[in-house]
């Protein structure tokens, strides 16, 4: 079978378990916490991503990126310097942890050792970058499958056992359930830092070339700073939506409290039901930065603008349906969380944003594996630019509100989708409809 079919099914079939399970989770958590706590527990989260992109560095991306252009017998080399650099990332995560957490006026309404999670994550997220870059970069489906299962299982399982045991008081309901979270963390961290040490002593039978550590650096830096920069530019972003959104419902005449519970009824509702088939597209992310970084490395253009064809396709396949079932079937979906809840309505308005996210994700992929980050960049930042004018200008009207935010949305997502795919395009020298250009050439 293709590689890229091989890799993206085996990928996506895990995925959707988890996906299966983390839709679980949030079934669990919004009969447990209740309306209020759950809305709390969504507003948290971006603050978590946060914490997650500038742990990780993104070394995932690139050392995935330079162990696929690389022979294997610099695989040793390169992960030596690139555990090296996770050190210093580390403990530089850590140190700005403890100057700033403690004064960040979001984590006044929760727990005050949600802080403490927070720092204990770092690391872990940290060094689980390394060891999951090196897996995506060669190949090894199979780990990152399991990796994928392991994380969802493991937080469900937590999650269940402690809430069938204990009854909890609100904050320390949240902290729980954030606990749970980085309790699978590490458990992901302890079952990948066991299997890389297995391959790296694999790798130690078969000669190896060394390389310097500051072309290592250089390599990994190259990739790791721009793409860190565009994951921070959206954890930014996604931190300040829940804030933007309560405040231009606020402006149209909501209790600052309903509000709350609506943008609770939006992000943990709608987008858990809308984002579940991503796991599709972030399957073809995972299989495609490699295979784009390799054959872009080769100059093997003609294969990338069929890997294009085949990802756009099979994300066609899928999308369609899917956003199909969204709309006609919206109402009987949200029921699962709260019976007769508006969340229909907004899953129902956001088919538009869904569907075009579907296709952004693997056309980021690309950009990432033929080196135009500044581009995806640059990119977000228009896109969202615009979504958050609509959003706030449309939702602080009183006839609109929530229809206002979530026409903003559409409108980004809308237009992020079709920046990436023109760039993708006029890189490859490919027309609109995908076949060769003949007034174009690669440069």
């Amino acid at each position: 079978m293709n590689p890229f079919f091989r890799g993206a099914l085996l990928l996506s079939t895990a995925a959707l378990a988890g996906e299966s399970l983390e839709f679980l989770i949030n079934v669990v958590l919004a009969n447990e916490l209740g309306e209020h706590n759950f809305g709390l527990y969504m507003a948290i989260l971006p603050t978590l991503v946060f914490v997650v992109v500038l742990s990780s560095l993104e070394l995932q991306v690139s050392v995935s990126k330079m162990i696929a252009e690389r022979a294997s017998s610099e695989h040793i080399s390169l992960l030596k310097g690139a555990l090296k650099l996770a050190i210093v990332v580390a403990v530089t995560c850590i140190t700005v942890a403890f100057i700033v957490l403690p004064n960040l006026p979001v984590l006044n309404q929760y727990h005050p050792f949600v802080k403490w999670l927070l720092i204990l994550l770092v690391p872990v997220v940290t060094f689980s970058s390394v060891a999951r870059g090196y897996f995506v970069g060669a190949q090894h489906t199979k780990k990152i499958a399991v990796i994928n299962l392991l994380k969802r299982g493991a937080q469900l399982g937590f999650l269940y056992g402690v809430f069938q045991l204990f009854q909890f008081q609100s904050q320390t309901a949240i902290f729980v359930a954030l606990g749970t979270v980085v309790l699978s963390e590490i458990l992901v961290l302890f079952y990948m830092g066991t299997a890389f040490v297995l391959q790296v002593n694999r790798l130690r039978r078969d000669e190896q070339k060394p390389i310097e550590n500051q072309e290592v650096y250089q390599s990994l830096l190259a990739v790791s700073l721009p793409t860190t920069g565009l994951r921070v530019f959206h954890a930014i972003t996604f931190a300040i939506k829940p804030f933007l959104i309560t405040t231009a419902l606020s402006k149209a005449g909501l209790m600052e409290g309903m509000a709350l519970i609506q943008y609770g009824k939006l992000a943990g509702v709608a987008f858990t039901i809308g984002f579940f088939p991503a796991f599709i597209a972030h399957s073809l992310l995972t299989v495609m930065v490699p295979l784009v970084s390799s054959g872009y490395s080769k100059g093997d253009m003609s294969s990338l603008a069929k890997l294009l064809r085949q990802a756009m396709g099979v994300t066609l396949a899928y999308s369609l349906p899917v956003v199909m079932i969204f709309y006609f079937l919206a109402e009987p979906l949200t029921d699962l969380f709260f019976e007769h809840s508006p969340a229909s309505g907004y899953l129902t308005m956001l088919v538009p944003y869904f569907l075009f996210h579907y296709f952004a994700i693997p056309m980021q992929a690309y950009l990432i594996g033929i080196g135009l980050v500044r581009e995806a960049f640059m990119h977000s930042v228009w896109s969202t630019g615009v979504s958050f004018l609509l959003m706030f200008t449309l939702g602080s009207l009183p006839t609109l509100q929530m229809d206002g935010i979530i026409i903003g949305m559409n409108v980004g997502a809308v237009l992020l989708t079709l920046m990436h795919y023109v760039t993708i395009t006029d890189k490859l020298g490919l027309t609109l409809v995908l076949t060769q250009s003949s007034k174009h050439r690669l440069s």
